[in-house]
């Protein structure tokens, strides 16, 4: 089968988008006067050398034999230094290892070259903006359940309920929102790896069950500090990264207390705004279309590069081509769906373009995905929710670049969230996109 092959982000099209990425050390301390922390953030901007660790040299050599494995070894032999590319974007920053949406974790998605992070934004009882996956999840993401703020959550902790033979009968429960709190509290809580066990029978035993191929190693108690959304933009224009929040769902009826929908995705913008950030480095994203074309028509300088993210959880969900074409009549230019959705396997095994990634051109919308490094072991039955359409091509975990070659090449994606970002940085960088100098 002829395979169709979509423009790929070379260097030269990554720098002219993003010229921030590469920008000099005296640039990155200007942008870094009114930062607290500024002396740590100033020294790592400084260098533009990515810190890659040994996972993507080890994805390398797992892959089978071939010629994209033998182009990436010779990379790995010959070179030097590896420099931050916006086709690398740090999901909730590094979640893989560190708690996500931590400073902490921004900070090592930067280390690892990710020339775009991520502060997904939701908001507190006194309507301030933070960074959370979710306005109710801070009974899994944070300590909240053993602090005195627990008696604050929507739903207080409830252990596992076991018959007498011990088989579980009702799992535990928690539901502990930003909404319950005010912005003062949330600041004294910390981070930790988004994890809950259903049968704990106590709040330390609900506050564990991280996955095994996971680790806590970085959620200590002199880690994971929460940031506001006002927060990540301080840190992230001295890291010379750029900037996609997403505007999350609320879980409590809006208008919350007078705040509505519309003045909470203008108020996101307005603190980007407010911070002096351009546009073009900003790609505001939402699940919830009329957020989306909120900004394409009230904040059409943000707008331009505003995501639509896709919430298909099968292949049968997607968009057709004529729906795909009247995201781009309404204004969207990016449209964001899982992996899954732009890969399929032809009739000789291999991983190709699908019928949405071919249609979402032909719509002349541009494409980002979701998520990398986020499904756990490769191959070990079932590799799960990202690689649904192409699991019986998926053997080993190097079969993760290949997955990810064939995203950039073969359907021209513009970049991939990452709860890893040194894989796809050092795969951006042996194919010579967006290098930083």
């Amino acid at each position: 089968m002829m395979q169709v092959r979509f423009p790929l982000w070379t260097a030269a099209a990554v720098l002219a988008a993003c010229p921030w990425i590469g920008a000099s050390a005296s640039d990155a301390r200007d942008r870094n006067h009114d930062h607290d922390r500024g002396e740590r953030d100033a020294a790592m901007s400084s260098s533009p050398t990515v810190q890659l660790g040994p996972r993507p040299f080890f994805l390398v050599e797992d892959m089978s034999a071939g010629p994209l494995k033998t182009e990436l070894q010779a990379c790995a032999r010959k070179r030097t230094a590896y420099h931050p590319t916006p086709f690398a974007i740090g999901h909730r920053g590094a979640a893989l290892q560190f708690p996500e949406h931590t400073r902490e974790s921004y900070l090592a998605s930067a280390r690892m070259g990710a020339g775009i992070i991520e502060c997904d934004v939701t908001f507190t009882k006194d309507k301030e903006l933070v960074c959370r996956h979710a306005q109710n999840d801070l009974h899994t993401t944070t300590n909240i359940l053993a602090t005195p703020l627990a008696a604050k959550c929507t739903q207080p902790f409830t252990p596992a309920i076991f018959d007498a033979d011990g088989k579980l009968l009702t799992p535990a429960t928690a539901e502990c929102r930003t909404s319950d709190i005010t912005l003062a509290e949330f600041k004294t809580l910390r981070g930790k790896m988004d994890a809950s066990d259903p049968r704990a029978r106590t709040v330390q035993e609900f506050l564990g069950g991280t996955p095994d191929f996971r680790t806590n190693l970085y959620a200590g108690p002199s880690s994971g500090t929460l940031m506001t959304h006002r927060e990540s933009i301080e840190l992230f224009k001295s890291l010379g990264v750029g900037m996609t929040p997403e505007l999350k769902s609320p879980s409590v009826v809006m208008p919350f207390d007078g705040f509505t929908q519309q003045a909470y995705a203008q108020k996101m913008i307005d603190e980007y705004k407010a911070a002096g950030v351009a546009p073009r480095r900003v790609w505001p994203q939402s699940f919830n279309k009329p957020d989306v074309l909120y900004w394409v028509h009230h904040e059409p300088a943000f707008g331009r590069q505003a995501v639509y993210l896709d919430d298909a959880n099968t292949v049968g969900e997607l968009p057709g081509l004529g729906e795909l074409g009247s995201y781009k009549a309404d204004g969207i230019n990016i449209w964001a769906p899982p992996i899954f959705a732009l890969l399929t396997v032809n009739a000789a095994g291999q991983i190709v373009a699908s019928d949405a990634a071919r249609n979402a051109r032909a719509a002349g919308l541009d494409i980002i995905t979701w998520t990398l490094e986020r499904s756990g072991v490769l191959a070990d039955g079932s590799n799960g929710f990202y690689y649904q359409s192409i699991d019986s091509a998926i053997r080993r975990e190097g079969d993760t670049l290949k997955v990810l070659d064939v995203l950039a090449k073969d359907v021209g994606i513009l970049g991939i969230f990452s709860d890893w970002p040194a894989t796809v940085s050092f795969y951006a960088n042996c194919m010579g996109m967006g290098e930083g100098r």
